[in-house]
Parts: C-alpha cells; structure tokens; sequence
C-alpha cells in the first residue's frame, strides 16, 4: 500500500488503519468544518464592525490611558462572543486568574457562591477556600471575606441537573458558576444547549443572581458561546483557544458592561477600572491571534477526532468518542497501564516542534496526590491550543490531550504512538 506516513516512521499496519478511520470519521470532520466556517465569518464581521486598522498596531505605554486599540479589539471580543462589553489584556497571565478576578470583583461579604459543574478545579478551588475542597487555606481566598461556597454535582451521564440547580439558588445566591470544559475530569464538557437550560433554571428562581462561565478550552468548539447563551459573564485565557497560538499571555472577560466595569476595578483599582493597563505592543498579536482562533481550534478538533477514533480502534476507552458532539478541544485515552501513557506522553513530546528531543518524566506536581506526566513542546509555555498531553501515573491510567495548531501533527503523533504499543 501507499503509506505517505513511512518515512516519519508509521508502519504500512497503522497506516492501513489510519486510512480507515479517516474515511469513517469524514461526517464529524465535516461538521467542524461547519462550525469554523459560521464562527469565522462571525470574528471577520466583528473586525469590520470595529474598523480595525494598522494604525490600532502601535506601542502605547505607562498607565495605558486612551489606548484606542486596546479598545478596538475589546469591542471585537465583545461582538464575537455576544457581550456589552469586554476587558481583554496580556496583563492577564492565566484563566484561573481571569475566573478569580470575577469571583472577587463580583462577590461580597454574605453572598452565596454556587458551582452547578461540581468541585472546582483544583486552582480554582484554592481562590474559593476549603469548602470548595482547596487541601489548605491560603491567605486571600474568599472564605476569609465570608462568602460561603456550595457545588451541585452533574448528573451520571454529565448533564447539568436541573432540579437539585433550582433547589441549590438561595436568596443569597450571588453567582452561579459554570465550567463548560471537562478540564482535567472524566466527566464530558457542557454544550450550548445545556447552558441554555441552566440559565433558565437560575433566572426561574432568582432573577438577580449572576451568572458566570469559565469558558476555557471551549471557545469556537460550538457556534454559540455561553453569552449567547444568557450568561452575564465569560472569562477565558489567551494562551488558550481565542489566543490562536501567537499569544504568549493573556486573558479575557466579556459580558454585561457593569459587571465587566466591577472586574476590572478588581484587576486594577477602584476608580481605574478598564482605562489603565497598557497594551504594550501586543494588540497586533492579540488581533491576530483572534482572527486565526477559529480555524486553529477547528485543526485541534479534526487532530482530537482523529486521535479518537485510532485509539478506539486499537481497543482502548476515548472520550469524547470519535463521532460524540464535543463543547472543548480536550480528548482523553484510557489506557491500560502505567507504562502506555508514559509512552503516548513521549510520543507527543517527540511529535512536538520545540523541544522535540526531551524525554518527559513523571514528577509529584503540587496540588495533585500522585506523580503526574506532562508532555509539551510550545512556542509558548503552558499553551494548551498547542499540542500537549499529560496524565496522572495511577489508575485509571488517563492521558489528556489537547490542542495542536496544525491536524497533522497531531494525527502523526497518534500514529506513532499506537504504533510503539504494538497494538495495531
């Protein structure tokens, strides 16, 4: 047979194999292809819209006041992901520190937090205090200011439960949190759909309270982000999915315009609020960045699809499976033993453009109860739209991949992987 894969090292077997799937999976890889081309066409309208120019490209510094393309792509952010307004700067170096500074900006003495997606994630769950789970106090999370947590676990199947939701929302209840992303869990993402119906629940019983989604690794997976949904606020990072794989940091906020006001005041300082934080020469990259979001996430998705579905057919456990409706860019590989997802993981970092000759080894990574092996060769460190793997070295022995800017990286890096296995 015509293997193009031989030379980088894929054997005629799982080639075979890999021709197979591709053919079986054309119908999800046309389906991603539906949704880039409907949320490209949104951002390039949004562009327009803006009347973004070059002359929005420049180097503005110190307190950052009037800094007219700082405000262009903020108005694009806010259009793209259907808010009033947006807070978008390379000052924010992570989600968790996107998602913290609502909770603060937001939340009072006496108010209520409420998660509708389960525990946080761990970082996550630090910010909140020890009654999100956090393994310790650290000075500054919300218990210490009185405001009380509590978390309503999904359903079986990983559908929000409607009921226990509605019964959960107190008269103090300020926030209700979503995590749409699956994150570092077994359990699947949240769709549009499902927002909807929890955004329904939540105003049914009361109107006033707030509602936020942590948009991380979801963002252009669907055509509808969570504001669209009803959502009063989205947060994510830029060294995630809207960052396009140029940004090197960076994170965003969009939604109700005093809301987005209040968080801002939070990052920089009553009074302040979004008129300071200069934007440093990045606006062209965070434009840009923007711009490509859509089609890299859909090379992330079709590179996922494709893991997917090679995976399941050399007998292992992949969920989302190949051809299940996706709300993230996360797959996860349910191997068998230890042994297999330190082989993927260094199959992917050998995969990798940076750091392609680095052997990952597992270590005892804080905050987690157990070595945990990481792979990722980015051009910038942490970015989870670029291709990268890790897993925690105890049963159930599952690998999380994610990313990648370009679907033939990905598809050769599970190639070779299922091939070192020897399972194919």
């Amino acid at each position: 047979m015509n293997n193009p894969y031989r030379d980088y090292g894929v054997s005629d077997d799982v080639a075979r194999v890999a021709s197979l799937v591709t053919g079986q999976i054309a119908p999800a890889i046309s389906e991603v292809e539906r949704i880039r081309g409907v949320n490209q066409l949104r951002v390039l309208r949004a562009f327009q819209n803006a009347r973004i120019s070059d002359i929005h490209f420049g180097y503005p510094t110190g307190y950052g006041y009037d800094d007219i393309g700082r405000e262009k792509i903020e108005e694009a952010y806010a259009e793209i992901f259907g808010g009033q307004s947006a807070y978008v700067r390379i000052q924010i170096s992570s989600g968790t520190q996107a998602i913290a500074a609502c909770l603060s900006g937001i939340l009072r003495p006496g108010d209520h937090l409420l998660s509708v997606t389960g525990k946080p994630y761990d970082t996550l769950a630090t910010v909140i205090g020890p009654s999100a789970g956090a393994g310790k106090a650290v000075p500054g999370n919300l218990g210490e200011f009185g405001i009380t947590f509590s978390c309503v676990e999904l359903q079986d199947d990983g559908s929000p439960d409607l009921q226990l939701i509605s019964e959960a929302v107190k008269e103090n209840t300020k926030l209700v949190l979503i995590q749409k992303s699956r994150g570092y869990s077994q359990r699947r993402s949240l769709f549009s759909s499902e927002i909807t119906d929890i955004v329904s629940a939540v105003r049914a019983k009361n109107p006033q309270t707030i509602i936020l989604a942590d948009n991380c690794y979801g963002e252009f997976v669907e055509d509808k982000e969570p504001c669209h949904c009803g959502v009063d606020l989205c947060a994510g990072s830029l060294i995630k999915n809207p960052g396009g794989g140029i940004c090197p940091s960076g994170g965003y906020i969009v939604g109700r315009e005093d809301l987005v006001e209040m968080v801002a005041s939070r990052l920089s300082a009553p009074g302040l609020g979004s008129h300071v934080g200069p934007s440093l020469g990045f606006n062209r990259t965070i434009a840009q960045g923007l711009f490509l979001a859509p089609h890299v996430v859909a090379e992330s998705l079709k590179g996922a699809i494709f893991a997917a579905a090679l995976f399941k057919a050399a007998g292992f456990d992949t969920s989302p499976g190949p051809f299940e409706k996706r709300g993230d860019i996360v797959q996860t590989i349910c191997f068998h033993a230890p042994e297999q997802v330190m082989s993927f993981c260094e199959v992917i970092q050998h995969c990798s453009p940076v750091d392609s000759f680095v052997r990952p080894e597992p270590w005892d990574m804080p905050g987690y109860d157990g070595q945990v092996i990481m792979a990722a060769g980015t051009f910038v460190q942490g970015s989870s739209i670029e291709l990268s793997a890790d897993g925690p070295m105890k049963p159930p022995y599952i690998a999380y991949l994610q990313g990648g800017l370009v679907s033939e990286q990905i598809m050769l890096a599970a190639m070779l992987a299922v091939g070192q296995m020897g399972v194919l």
